[in-house]
């Protein structure tokens, strides 16, 4: 029996740490945890979300941004990520709204899509 997620990976290029850290830390806001030291050769950064990890593991892949794998995180405020996104010069990516949702995609800087979703009040 499933009983839940432990984690989520995206991955990005070698050597990208320190742009995933200023992206997904300080854009996003999400916090970086420690990985586990077995692990560090592998590159890579770990971020807590709630009771969620969203891991960035290291590949190359130069299809990424074709891709329509993506994570969707629910924000409270969407018109805030999207005027920061606006002033940040990251291209939003209109998306068919469903029911209950107001929603846009982004790419981060490797290519990976991000849905941002807020509830209808």
């Amino acid at each position: 029996m499933i009983t839940g997620i432990n984690h989520v990976q995206v991955t990005i290029p070698f050597g990208t740490e320190e742009d995933a850290r200023y992206f997904y830390c300080d854009v996003l806001g999400l916090t970086e945890i420690e990985k586990p030291n077995v692990l560090k050769k592998n590159g890579g950064i770990w971020l807590q979300l709630g009771s969620l990890q969203v891991h960035l593991g290291c590949e190359n892949n130069d299809h990424r941004a074709d891709s329509k794998a993506h994570i969707a995180y629910n924000v409270s405020d969407l018109d805030m990520f999207r005027a920061k996104f606006d002033k940040l010069g990251v291209k939003i990516y209109e998306n068919t709204q469903i029911e209950g949702f107001k929603r846009f995609d982004i790419r981060d800087p490797f290519g990976n899509r991000i849905e941002l979703m807020q509830p209808n009040a």
